[in-house]
């Protein structure tokens, strides 16, 4: 096995069996801007076999400074054809798949089939309610993923317990002007996202499963709220 895994290899737990569970997974991040951007580098870097990008933007200059996936160079590239270089840059032992798409209802189930786990790096409503009702019917797992300003947010939901929807009862989506975000916080956030993925891959440790972990980085704060699977809901329970 390649020297390049030497440091997961030496984890407890890990081992020879946990690389080879990667090696075999594949994984679909949908979105790869700067939550996606840590995210597909540490699922890249971690030795995950097969990588799904669903990416229909392209590369421009207010991105770099926290898509830390690209370079100047990369301005007005796509952002999926990018993202597949810089990883197979860094790990020429995996697969990148790309879909130079936007998720919605109409592409979602096609998107997500086939894939062991879902990453949700989107920014918009919309696009997590149409992955909500595609990986519930498909009984795929997914890590939802959010930052604004200077808080961010993980959780992450998995066949037969509460979904997306159990969390938000009447998500709404809002028209309003983009907000700022402290470069950091994507790429913690989606750090945290990449982790919930490999142990979810590899059996190791416990999913934010039913609890959503809340960071606020200006006072350095962390909270986890739990929640739990509402029996009406109209996507996953009777309703």
């Amino acid at each position: 096995m390649s020297e390049r895994y030497d440091r997961n290899l030496a984890l407890p737990g890990f081992g020879a069996a946990g690389q080879a569970r990667l090696a075999g997974a594949r994984v679909l991040v949908v979105g790869a801007g700067g939550l996606g951007s840590p995210v597909l580098y540490y699922l890249a870097a971690a030795g995950v076999g097969s990588i799904g990008i669903v990416e229909g933007d392209t590369v421009s200059e207010s991105n770099l400074q926290r898509q830390v996936l690209y370079t100047t160079a990369d301005l007005g590239r796509p952002k999926a054809e990018a993202a597949r270089a810089r990883l197979l840059a860094l790990n020429p032992e995996i697969r990148v798949e790309i879909a130079h798409t936007r998720l919605d209802d109409e592409t979602a189930p096609a998107l997500v089939a086939g894939y062991d786990i879902i990453v949700d790096a989107t920014d918009n409503i919309p696009a997590r309610l149409a992955l909500n009702a595609a990986c519930t019917a498909a009984g795929r797992p997914w890590v939802h993923g959010a930052v604004s300003e200077y808080t961010g947010q993980v959780t992450t939901f998995v066949p037969g317990g509460p979904c997306y929807c159990c969390l938000y009862r009447s998500p709404k989506p809002q028209a309003r002007p983009p907000r700022g975000v402290l470069g950091p916080v994507p790429g913690a956030i989606g750090a945290i996202q990449a982790a919930e993925a490999v142990k979810y891959l590899t059996g190791l440790g416990e999913l934010l499963v039913g609890r959503l972990l809340v960071f606020d980085f200006l006072p350095a704060r962390c909270a986890i709220f739990t929640y739990a699977k509402d029996p009406a809901c109209p996507v996953c329970g009777s309703g």
